[in-house]
């Protein structure tokens, strides 16, 4: 039964009782009724408010949404925790996912593509906790980022001609930070007729181009069995011919894979990696790279880093919430074969504009 189906059945049974409540209230009800019954429970309200960008539950009765990037109490709550593990339950049993003692944290994606992550007992002290990350119904363009002062003209000219001269782009910053956007709108600079594929542990990203392969990694089963990885995907789309990879962020194994898929003819590859600052983001990479294949002398990962990436766009959140674009960096390699950074452009401070140095 649909949500629809419900509410017309809902409604009989308050005629059939005789109970009288007035339009408002009633209609209040019915929507209340049907959101715990088909839906999420308290929080499906705030799904359908389109200023709501974030919902953080943190338990029965703190309950906190995010509008123009700042958090605030959303007004909602929940019964109690078994209410907050029945709108989890909810969340992920259409995807085959699981939450419990053995495995108590999570993530998945709700049917519009919103991020999802649970964590519960007892990881989470004071109860079940939920967060749901949302996405415009339409996904941004680079003249939306360009109007809501991501970056500029003269950087979304230095970007898409990156991005068009097939070079290899990391995309840093921190939780929170808008890596995923603006990685969405690199890709669609992508020219539309190449193959591109795309690699998530959730899939969110929307990109709007004709030829576009999305892969999402799965859990291990109830048994433990049928688990693939980030790693897995990317090999196995090596043998998809994919003109371009994008994986949508960095943060295992596959570091390695990735890096010897952008040196061996799927140039033009983009990514994201959590990171304060481009060299934060390309030590990281060379130590997840290490960690993934322990066989490669350090000084061969740090050489392929260098090697490999062309460019990388560090994304920064600033404390009004809004989102930029901080600074665009190229990175060469050294005389000792190790990468070096160099910046091509940086935000001003207190400005909209960015200062270019030495870009084309």
């Amino acid at each position: 039964m649909d949500a629809e189906q419900f509410r017309h059945y809902a409604d009989a049974v308050i005629d059939e009782e005789r109970v009288f409540l007035p339009k408002q209230d009633r209609e209040a009800t019915l929507q209340a009724v049907v959101d715990e019954a088909v839906g999420l429970g308290p929080i499906e309200q705030l799904l359908r408010d389109p200023s709501v960008t974030e919902i953080a539950v943190n338990g029965p009765d703190s309950v906190f949404v995010e509008r123009e990037g700042r958090m605030q109490r959303a007004g909602v709550t929940f019964a109690d925790d078994t209410h907050v593990m029945h709108v989890i339950d909810r969340v992920l049993s259409p995807l085959g996912r699981r939450v419990d003692v053995a495995s108590p944290m999570v993530d998945a994606r709700l049917v519009d593509g919103s991020r999802v992550n649970a964590i519960i007992p007892p990881l989470a002290i004071d109860g079940p906790c939920l967060t749901v990350r949302r996405f415009p119904e339409r996904p941004l363009r680079a003249d939306d980022l360009v109007r809501n002062g991501t970056l500029d003209d003269a950087l979304r000219c230095l970007l898409q001609s990156a991005v068009e001269d097939r070079e290899n782009v990391l995309v840093t910053g921190g939780t929170g930070s808008g890596k995923t956007t603006t990685l969405a709108v690199l890709a669609s600079f992508v020219s539309p007729h190449e193959r591109l594929i795309t690699i998530e542990d959730a899939a969110e990203l929307r990109i709007e181009l004709p030829h576009v392969v999305r892969l999402e990694s799965r859990p291990p089963s109830l048994q433990s069995t049928g688990m693939i990885t980030i790693r897995d995907l990317v090999r196995n789309a090596l043998r998809m011919r994919p003109d371009r990879i994008v994986i949508g962020e960095v943060r295992g194994h596959e570091a390695m894979d990735m890096l010897a898929a952008m040196t061996t003819g799927h140039e033009g590859s983009i990514s994201t990696i959590h990171a304060s600052s481009p060299e934060d983001a390309l030590r990281r990479l060379q130590l997840l790279a290490a960690i993934g294949d322990g066989e490669i002398a350090y000084e061969a990962i740090v050489d392929q880093v260098a090697s490999a990436i062309d460019l990388i766009v560090h994304q920064v959140r600033l404390a009004d919430g809004r989102r930029r674009i901080g600074s665009v960096a190229s990175v060469q390699r050294g005389a000792r074969r190790t990468p070096e950074v160099s910046e091509l452009a940086r935000w001003i401070p207190g400005s909209d504009h960015y200062e270019l140095r030495g870009a084309a």
